[in-house]
C-alpha cells in the first residue's frame, strides 16, 4: 500500500516567499549609503510602523493594494535629522538605472513629537518630525495578513522583509551584554553597542517554528483549533517552536503529541516561509499519523479532529470552520492536502 506522503511534493509557491530583491549585501557597509541612495532618482522609500505598511488612502476600496512610495530626496533630511532605521531593502536590476528600495520604520515618531513639545531643548527637528506626521496622516495603515491577498509578490516581499527588520528594531534597543543603547548599523540589518568599550554588533533573532499537516492512513487530515486564537472557528494545523537543542523533525513530533495525544512517523519536508509576528521562520512538513486516538492538552490546543476533503468542505461552507488567512503556510499546507484552493 501506498504511503500518503508517496506523491506529496515541496509547495510551489509560498506568499511569503516570493520576493525577487538582490540584496546587495555588499553593500551594507559603504559609509553613507543610506543617504547615498536617498538622493538617488530611482530610489523609493516604503514606511512601516507599529507593525503596519503605508498603502494609498484608497487603498482598502481597490481589488489590488500597493504600498504607498515615497521618493528618496523627500525624506533625506527626515532621516539625518531623527533617530529611526531606516532599511535598506535591496535592488531590482544592476547599475544606474537600478530601482532600489529603502524602507524607514516610524515607530515612535508620536513619541519624537511629544518630546519636541514637552522640551525646549529636545535634539530632533520640528521640521522633521512635522513633515513625517503629515505623510502618515494621508495614508493608511495595513497589517500583512490584510495586504497579502491583493498585493503583488514583488511588494509582499519587500513588505515582508521590512516587517521583519522593524519589529526587531522595535523589541531590541539596549545591549544584551552591557545595557548601553543600540544604533542601527549595516544599512538596517544590524545594530551596534553604543558602548565605546564593547561596540558589538548584533543582528536580528530568528525564531526556528515547525509546522505540520499530519494525515492518516486513509488520508484523513487532523485539523485543530488553540486556545490563543481569537476566532473561534479558525482551525490549522499542528505547529510551534523550535526547542534549543531540537532538530526539525523532533520538534515536529513533540509538538503533535503534546497537543494533541497523536504520534507521527514518517515526515517529509514542504518548504519554508518568514513570518514576522514578529520573527518567526515556519519550516512546512507533511507526516504519517502511527495512532489516531486524539487527547488534546486544553492548553494549547482546546479542539482537534479529523476530517476527510468532504467533511472539511462540509464545515466550511456551513460556517462550522474557518480555514488559516491567505498569507499563512497552513492555508497553503490545507490546500495542497485538500487539491484546491480555498476561497
Amino acid at each position: 500500500m501506498f504511503s500518503p506522503l508517496a506523491f506529496t511534493q515541496t509547495l510551489p509557491f509560498l506568499p511569503l516567499a516570493q520576493g525577487d530583491i538582490s540584496y546587495e549585501i555588499e553593500r551594507r557597509n559603504e559609509p553613507g549609503l543610506i543617504a547615498q541612495l536617498l538622493q538617488e532618482p530611482h530610489t523609493h522609500v516604503i514606511l512601516v510602523r507599529n507593525g503596519l505598511l503605508a498603502v494609498p488612502r484608497d487603498a482598502q476600496r481597490s481589488p489590488h493594494t500597493r504600498l504607498a512610495t515615497l521618493p528618496g530626496s523627500y525624506v533625506s533630511a527626515a532621516v539625518q535629522a531623527l533617530p529611526i532605521a531606516a532599511m535598506y531593502l535591496g535592488a531590482y536590476g544592476k547599475g544606474e538605472q537600478a530601482e532600489r528600495v529603502i524602507a524607514l520604520n516610524l515607530t515612535g515618531l508620536e513619541g519624537l513629537a511629544q518630546e519636541l513639545k514637552e522640551s525646549q531643548e529636545a535634539q530632533y527637528s520640528v521640521e522633521a518630525v512635522t513633515m513625517l506626521l503629515r505623510a502618515c496622516a494621508q495614508l493608511t495603515w495595513m497589517d500583512l495578513r490584510s495586504f497579502v491577498p491583493h498585493a503583488s509578490s514583488r511588494e509582499i516581499g519587500q513588505a515582508t522583509t521590512a516587517l521583519s527588520l522593524a519589529n526587531w528594531h522595535d523589541r531590541q534597543h539596549y545591549c544584551p551584554a552591557c545595557g548601553a543603547p543600540t544604533v542601527p548599523a549595516h544599512a538596517g540589518w544590524a545594530q551596534r553597542c553604543t558602548n565605546a568599550d564593547d561596540g558589538r554588533e548584533l543582528f536580528p533573532r530568528v525564531e526556528p517554528a515547525v509546522i505540520t499537516a499530519i494525515v492518516d492512513q486513509d488520508d484523513r487530515l487532523l485539523v485543530q483549533h488553540n486556545a490563543a486564537w481569537s476566532n473561534p472557528l479558525l482551525y490549522s494545523v499542528s505547529a510551534g517552536f523550535v526547542e534549543a537543542g531540537e532538530n526539525l523533525e523532533h520538534a515536529a513530533r513533540r509538538e503533535a503529541f503534546e497537543e494533541t495525544g497523536i504520534e507521527i512517523g514518517e515526515v517529509k519536508y514542504l518548504g519554508s516561509q518568514p513570518w514576522p509576528f514578529p520573527g518567526s521562520l515556519m519550516m512546512a512538513f507533511k507526516a504519517v499519523a502511527k495512532t489516531t486516538d486524539i487527547h488534546v492538552d486544553n492548553v494549547e490546543t482546546v479542539a482537534a479532529e479529523w476530517v476527510t476533503r468532504e467533511e472539511y468542505m462540509r464545515a466550511l461552507v456551513t460556517g462550522r470552520m474557518e480555514p488559516p488567512v491567505k498569507a499563512a503556510i497552513a492555508r497553503v499546507m490545507i490546500e495542497q492536502w485538500l487539491g484546491h484552493t480555498v476561497e
